[in-house]
């Protein structure tokens, strides 16, 4: 047999045994439209479990965001507005903190308060599920769990373009 064959297959017979007893997590793609969320909920204010699909809203909001995020500063005050202005029509927006330290997060919103719902996933592991490689980063979700529509940060430049997403999205029958 050919030892570097052999020895590639010991590398690969370890890995696999890795992955399955957890001590290496291999790297999640990001999801795109049309697929299933992976998740069905994350750790809300209380630990109690925070559903991401509530079977009530048309449309679902999903922000990952972490206090030391610029961009996210900026996605605050929209997401209010967008929660304000869409609210009543069956939008629901859900941002996920991603801090390590809840009281980091916590001084944030003292400063950005937040008129919409809030996650917690200070391990990442809803993250790393979703495949977030950017912060802020959001995804849009119709009201069967279908992604319609993924975005990777946030500038003042794409408020219209997530505006219009999400009335389009309120709009299917």
């Amino acid at each position: 047999m050919n030892p570097s064959r052999s020895a590639s297959h010991r590398v690969l017979a370890i890995l696999v045994g890795c992955v399955a007893l957890g001590t290496v997590t291999l790297p999640a793609r990001a999801l795109a439209p049309g697929q299933s969320l992976p998740i069905s909920n994350v750790s809300g204010k209380d630990a109690a479990a925070l559903p991401l699909v509530d079977g009530k809203a048309r449309v679902t909001y999903i922000d990952f965001w972490a206090s030391w995020c610029g961009p996210c500063r900026q996605s605050f005050p929209w997401m209010n507005r967008m929660q304000d202005k869409f609210g009543a029509k069956g939008l629901r927006i859900v941002a996920v903190n991603l801090d390590a330290k809840r009281a980091d997060a916590q001084d944030f919103l003292a400063q950005l308060p937040a008129r919409f719902e809030l996650g917690f996933d200070s391990g990442g592991a809803a993250a790393r599920q979703f495949g977030v490689k950017t912060m802020p980063s959001s995804v849009l979700v119709g009201p069967d769990g279908k992604v319609i529509a993924v975005h990777n940060g946030f500038r003042e430049e794409d408020e219209a373009e997530l505006e219009q997403r999400i009335a389009a999205a309120l709009a299917r029958p």
